[in-house]
């Protein structure tokens, strides 16, 4: 998978996911499957539990079916992802 700025338009349900970094220490040792995202929130199926973690206060490794991982900051998440779609980003790095 090419990495471009519009990986951000990608769909993440049904991703493995991680928290890189939070501003919660509660949430760094959280990974597993994304089960659902919400406006602000991303759930993740965690040790058989699920976990809400809110976008903004955390930076997301994701890895794709190919085996592409992207760190991703949730800040450029934040939002309904259909919405997404509309958003542009002009550099992500």
């Amino acid at each position: 998978m090419k990495v471009t700025p519009e990986i951000i338009n990608h769909e993440f349900i049904g991703t493995h996911g991680s928290i890189a970094s939070s501003q919660h220490a509660d949430y760094m040792d959280i990974s597993g499957q994304v089960v659902d995202e919400t406006k602000n929130t991303f759930i993740f199926q965690h040790e058989g539990k699920m976990k809400q973690i809110v976008k903004s206060s955390a930076v997301f490794n994701f890895q794709f079916a190919d085996g592409t991982i992207v760190e991703i900051d949730g800040k450029l998440l934040v939002g309904k992802s259909e919405d997404r779609l509309k958003k542009t980003v002009k550099r992500l790095w």
